[in-house]
């Protein structure tokens, strides 16, 4: 039988989780993964921009939904000639970013708010090439994908802010909210949206315990910041007619492999594959740092980063996943949907 399966069209937004390569065309960032180690199993080896020794969660997502890989990302494309290759999608995601501007605007990243600004090119591209009735067609049909929040609780603890947890947390919530609306005005309806992780189980926030265990109190914020996000997706799409939303809970995902390394096959959950010092996280992951050759027993490749091995764990989870990691459907019925 013929399967009556079309490729979604994806767009992709979100920090270095999503980023296949955006920061390797800003010239004033730091924040950038194009040398080695990085891409050491990715086809050639090749260090294309991506924080991984390979894909990450962004190309699992595409390849589940018939894409080869994630789309190329918007500066690629910007110099490519945007119209030539916008029909599969875009990724737009830029490693340091955030939902706030604030967050890593001294490290020259695009934020969430300057993405969404490129994606109104795209559209407008789009309806050039396409026509408006078809352009929006193909947004209303299209999957929006988006990993973001981590770097904005990172920022809170290295700024040692002493606003209130719960009014920071609800900043953070009235900026998701002001974005998903930008998108939805913008004839976006599919979300995809992956929640924050417990940040403090990162090899580079573990050194701040001296038992080597995670940091408990930036876990609380990503709990925190996992409950008001339901919350926020609920209201929206009773709002918003025709949005429809799938939630991953990045959180009880990462926590159900730290907890059962045994049951993913994996050794390390604790330390970083490649960098420097203890636990391998005292150094980021360069030409010089310490390189583990067992790769798919490692959760974490860098100091913050997952192995491209624990990116795909994440994303068939994602994409076809139950109620206990993903709500209310899971990404593949959001395509399907």
């Amino acid at each position: 039988m013929k399967s009556n399966y079309t490729t979604p069209v994806i767009f992709i937004f979100g920090d270095s989780t999503a980023d296949v390569g955006t920061n390797t065309f800003l010239p004033k960032t730091k924040i950038r993964a194009n040398f080695p180690y990085n891409g050491i199993d990715f086809p050639n080896s090749r260090p294309t921009g991506r924080f991984s020794n390979g894909f990450n969660s962004a190309d699992f997502l595409s390849k589940l939904m018939g894409h080869k890989r994630s789309p190329q990302p918007y500066l690629f494309l910007l110099r490519a000639g945007l119209r030539k290759k916008l029909f599969r999608g875009v990724n737009f995601a830029s490693g340091g970013s955030g939902l706030l501007d604030v967050t890593g605007k001294h490290l020259n990243v695009v934020p969430m708010s300057k993405q969404i600004k490129q994606f109104e090119t795209v559209i407008k591209n789009l309806m050039v090439v396409k026509g408006q009735r078809a352009a929006k067609k193909i947004i209303k049909k299209s999957v929006f994908a988006i990993s973001v929040g981590s770097n904005d609780i990172f920022g809170y603890f290295e700024d040692q802010s002493t606003v209130d947890p719960a009014v920071f947390i609800h900043s953070l919530m009235k900026a998701y909210e002001c974005h998903i609306e930008s998108l939805y005005n913008l004839g976006a309806r599919k979300f995809g949206i992956i929640g924050v992780p417990p940040i403090g189980c990162c090899p580079s926030q573990r050194i701040h315990n001296t038992t080597g265990g995670c940091f408990e109190i930036e876990n609380t914020f990503a709990r925190a910041f996992r409950s008001s996000i339901d919350v926020l997706l609920n209201k929206l799409s009773c709002k918003l007619t025709g949005m429809k939303y799938s939630l991953g809970n990045s959180y009880e995902m990462t926590m159900n492999v730290i907890n059962h390394p045994q049951l993913f096959n994996l050794t390390y959950v604790d330390r970083a594959c490649c960098g420097e010092g203890w636990l391998n996280a005292e150094k980021s992951c360069t030409p010089k740092a310490n390189l583990c050759s067992n790769r798919n027993n490692y959760l974490f490749w860098d100091l913050f980063h997952p192995t491209q091995y624990a990116s795909k764990l994440a994303a068939i989870t994602l994409y076809n996943g139950g109620p206990q990691f993903v709500t209310p459907i899971n990404f593949a019925q959001l395509v399907a949907n």
